[in-house]
């Protein structure tokens, strides 16, 4: 058996396809099918069968799925043995947040830390997913929620603040049951659920997964939001409507695995970011009033 077929293996049974696989792996989807073929042979049986356009893994599949997963992250956690080993800052970091905190927030600060460490490389993931930093998706993942289960270090970054927000154009004639929200599949999430308690006969007129997208669309008069302090504060097109206190606070967590911590690259880019945070806590929180807020 060739040991690498099983990187093929356990990414497509938790992609699911084999043109999610390809992309994941960056190769091509003959590559994919001609490595879990010669595994099924050298295994001697069938670890996957095609259902309505999905690969689903076969009885025996599962369990040399559950194996296998086991032995990526025991790969995974070798080199990250090694790479503690060389002490230099160096190399590349992957960080995984949401897309708001990476381009509103993060990216104008990255060169504070090139400057302290001239020889690290950032690579920035974009996601509301939960990539899984066991398997090295990311080194350091930032999430708007304490994950519940898993083998992580685990530190509070901030508290983040959230409030009402319409358009600053006093020219823009927008009904107070108008909003903008996200799309439904996040209407789990704390801000979704108090805007739906908040809505009453009012009406979402615009839904969308960008919260830029969101911002630009109240300042344009579509709709009032409720959004993050950090990013609707700043922005010149806003007001806050809901006075200096924020309705809703949740909190900002960051994920490493215990192998990647003594990593001098993941070491020194999670003081870097426990530093910037400490820094900006105010501003995340959003207690402190905006000069364009709403006068009371």
């Amino acid at each position: 058996m060739n040991w690498d077929d099983l990187r093929f293996l356990v990414t497509l049974g938790r992609e699911g396809t084999l043109a999610a696989t390809a992309r994941r792996l960056a190769v091509d989807q003959t590559t994919v099918a001609r490595r879990l073929r010669a595994l099924e042979e050298g295994l001697g049986t069938a670890l996957f069968e095609r259902d309505e356009g999905l690969w689903r893994p076969t009885a025996v599949g599962a369990r040399v799925l559950e194996r296998a997963a086991r032995i990526e992250e025991d790969v995974a956690g070798i080199t990250r043995l090694a790479e503690a080993g060389a002490g230099a800052v160096g190399g590349v970091v992957r960080i995984t947040a949401v897309s708001a905190l990476i381009g509103e927030w993060l990216v104008p600060r990255l060169p504070g830390l090139y400057a302290r460490h001239p020889e690290l490389r950032v690579d920035l993931v974009a996601s509301n997913d939960n990539l899984n930093v066991a398997r090295r998706e990311a080194d350091i993942a930032i999430r708007l929620a304490r994950p519940a289960s898993g083998d992580f270090l685990i530190r509070k970054l901030a508290g983040v603040g959230f409030a009402l927000y319409g358009a600053a154009r006093g020219d823009l004639a927008v009904s107070a049951g108008d909003w903008v929200a996200y799309n439904e599949d996040l209407d789990h999430t704390p801000e979704m659920r108090r805007l739906h308690a908040m809505l009453g006969e009012g009406r979402i007129r615009l839904r969308s997964n960008s919260l830029r997208g969101l911002v630009r669309a109240v300042a344009g008069g579509i709709g009032h939001g409720l959004l993050p302090c950090f990013v609707a504060d700043a922005d010149p097109g806003l007001v806050r409507l809901s006075g200096a206190e924020p309705i809703l606070y949740r909190e900002l967590w960051m994920l490493i695995h215990p192998d990647a911590r003594p990593l001098a690259r993941v070491a020194a880019t999670a003081d870097w970011l426990v530093e910037r945070f400490d820094e900006a806590a105010a501003g995340f929180a959003g207690r402190v009033p905006s000069p364009r807020s709403a006068p009371p």
